[in-house]
Order: C-alpha cells, then structure tokens, then sequence
C-alpha cells in the first residue's frame, strides 16, 4: 500500500490511537485528515475541538507529518482528497452515533478499502454480548462483570514518524479565539491526567460527590473527542473500582447506543409518558433560575463553564423530569448544546436513566432534590458559589426555595415528603 488516509473525529490523539498506528504500520505515506462539517452546528465545544485540533497538529508534525484540514461534507471531502492523492485505503475509528453510522455506510458504498478501527471505548461497542441472548446488554451490573473479565487488546505507542505525500496543502485551521476554563487537546489532556492519577484517584471513591469539594477528575471533555485512550485511562486507573466503574458506564451507554441509535429521539424502553408543555418553566430551569438553589447552582455552573459535576447533573436532570414534569429529551438537547463533553451516547443514556425510559431497572425511582442537597452540599458552598444572591445565607437555610416557579398542579410546596434514590453518580 502506497497512500492511506487516517480519518480523525474524535480520537484526537497519537498516543494508543488504532487507526493511526494501523495505517503508518501498512502505508508508506500517511494522510492525518479533519473535515470541519458546516452541517455541525458551532456550540461551546467548536473552540475546545479546535484547541484540539491545534494541538493534534503540532503533535503530527513533530513526528515529521502534518494534520491536513478540509472543510465541508466529511465522506465528500474525504474522496476528493483520496481520489486527488491517488489513496487507496481510509482508516478510521468506529462511532456508535446514528451520524456516525450513516457515515460509515457511505463510505462502505464507495470504491475505496475502509476499515474502521477500535479506540473510542474501552471494550469495542458489540464485542460482550449477553449469555441468554440478545445484541447487547440492557442492564449495568451484568454488563459490568461482563467487562471486568472482557480481555483488552493491547495499547499501542505513537508512531515515531508520519510521512506525507510530497506538496500537500494542509490547509488552514481555524483560530479557536479565547480559550475556556478548561485547554483542549492531548498534550492538557496527559498532563491533567497525570496529576489527578496522582493527587486525586484514591480519594476518588470518598470524594466524587461531594460537589463543593469538586473531586471528579473533569476528563470527561478530554474522553469525548478522544484526545485521552479510555483504555489506558481505565489501565492506569485500576486501582481505583469506583473510577473505573464510571468508564465501564461510558462503555455501557455506548453498546446501547450501538443497538438503539435513535436513543437521541425515542424512548429506549417503557412506552411513552405524557409530558408537560411549559416553555417558562423550562427556560427557568435553562437559565439556572428555577428558585431552587442547588438546581440553580447546577445550571448555572454549566453555562459558565462547559461542565456541570456529576451529582450535580442528576440532581438537575431530575428535578426536570420527575418535579417539573418536562421531557427528558429538552434537557438532553440543552446539555448537548453547552457541555463539553456532550455526547449522543452519554447524554442521551443518562437522560434516559434519570427519566425512567432508559436502562434504570427501577422507572419509577423518586428523587428529593432538597435531600440531595443537603447530603452532598450540607454547608452550602457548591449553592453559594454559582449562586451569589445567596452568598450571605447561612447553610441552614441556603437550600430552602427563594422564589418557586409556575409548578404543576399536584407539585408539593414542600419537598421534604419526596422519596430518594441511591447514590449513584453520571
């Protein structure tokens, strides 16, 4: 083989990255390809993607490549650049995403070798299956067991060297502008990585719900567009079951994904509920000011910083669905649009959990968002932080309501009464 063509999209990374090191293996020449999709609309993560970018570049060409950037329809640009390079293969990593997997089937009907790799998750989408039938697994703890044994492939190094074609435009990158709270890219990636391994795993287990204390490890962004392994993360990370367990949930919602791509749009499981139609409560809960303060404090820590952590965005999602009444897959869309780390199978499996319509064994969980509260920001700093109209509240009364919404009719003035659910974190 003469020329392939590595197709990136979210395994932004040289280090354990199949489908780059399979193509150096195989091709002399070896095409890094991005294609900026006007079709994908430009959110809170078009900057941290092209931070990534940036620094995916850099990385490519101290290797002595490049990253050659196109723009338009992704398979399109994809083959012109083939048929211009005279390519005979395309690498790429396989998605769960119906996107992505619309995609992938046009790249099948071309007249070009298309292989797609594995990388985006720890056990490839597909590869566990249950024992008593079925294409994938539809509860956790099974699945879970499933994985723990589930053998790894190996991780692989960084190519030591890329060759390009001769006289290959790369193309222009666009300048992301001012960065965010958090730096996109593999290199702030590895070094964020790193230091949590060190100062911030063990005390995970103990410490990633307490949301004043922010103990999460905030990778999740990193993870998305794949500028960390997941695989490696979870071998450096064995140690720690309870870290683990949160990528094992990762993998899980993607095999779901895989199986029910339309996870984004219908219900995955139970038929469907009749939801409330309220456009001011759901523009309150949006703006973080729906008079219920740890809700609020959720919310607004989302559009000031790309990120919500993860209590916190059980708590909110929750108070959506289950308090407010209002359908899952509107709060799905708003978190898809300003976190970082906004993914179809994730977001939309988590949604769908929350809701009762996904892979909770228990549909009809209740939840008390006071409760909730008071356990995991018993002295009020999470509130006070994101919430400065309450800075001056003492902790026992920062919780309670400072200004109740239009509510549904049966909703309790107060939520002392609602049930709970386990501790269980996104």
């Amino acid at each position: 083989m003469n020329t392939a063509i590595v197709l990136f999209n979210r395994d932004l990374r040289v280090h354990d990255q199949p489908a780059l090191a399979a193509a150096c293996e195989r091709a002399e020449r070896v095409v890094p390809l991005f294609v900026l999709d006007p079709a994908v609309p430009e959110g809170p993560r078009h900057a941290f993607l092209l931070e990534c970018l940036a620094d995916l570049r850099a990385s490519l060409r101290a290797r002595g490549g490049d990253l050659v950037v196109r723009e338009g329809d992704v398979v399109r640009e994809t083959m012109r650049l083939a048929t211009e390079l005279g390519a005979e293969t395309v690498c790429a990593a396989a998605d769960v995403s119906s996107l992505a997997r619309r995609r992938e089937q046009r790249f099948a009907g071309e007249r070009i070798e298309f292989l797609l790799f594995p990388g985006v998750t720890v056990v490839p989408p597909g590869a566990l299956l249950p024992s008593g039938g079925g294409d994938h697994y539809r509860v956790f703890t099974p699945y879970w067991h499933a994985w723990q044994r589930h053998s790894r492939r190996p991780q692989l190094p960084p190519p030591s060297r890329v060759r390009l074609p001769s006289k290959l435009a790369a193309g222009r990158l666009p300048d992301p502008g001012r960065g965010g709270a958090m730096p996109g890219g593999e290199s702030a990636a590895r070094e964020r990585a790193a230091r949590w391994l060190r100062q911030g795993l063990d005390g995970y287990a103990d410490g990633h719900d307490d949301l004043a204390g922010d103990r999460t490890s905030r990778l999740s962004p990193y993870l998305r567009f794949g500028c960390l392994s997941p695989l490696e993360l979870a071998c450096r990370a064995e140690r720690s079951e309870a870290f683990v367990r949160q990528l094992c949930w990762r993998d899980f919602h993607h095999q779901v994904a895989y199986a029910f791509p339309q996870i984004n749009r219908e219900n995955y499981r139970h038929g469907e509920r009749r939801w409330r139609r309220d456009q001011d409560a759901l523009q309150a809960w949006q703006a973080g000011m729906t008079g219920m303060p740890i809700v609020d404090a959720g919310m607004r820590q989302l559009l000031a910083e790309g990120w919500m952590h993860n209590r916190a965005r059980l708590i909110v999602a929750a108070y959506l669905v289950k308090c407010l009444g209002l359908d899952w897959r509107a709060g799905a869309r708003h978190f898809f649009l300003h976190l970082l780390d906004g993914d179809v199978a994730n977001n939309c499996g988590n949604w769908q959990w929350v809701a009762g319509t996904g892979n909770d064994t228990r549909p009809n969980r209740s939840f008390n968002p006071l409760r909730q509260a008071r356990r995991f920001d018993p002295a009020g700093r999470y509130v006070r932080r994101h919430v400065p109209e309450l800075a001056a509240l003492p902790a026992e009364h920062v919780h309670e309501p400072w200004r109740l919404p239009a509510l549904p009719a049966g909703y309790p003035a107060r939520l002392d009464g609602i049930g709970e659910e386990p501790n269980r974190g996104n």
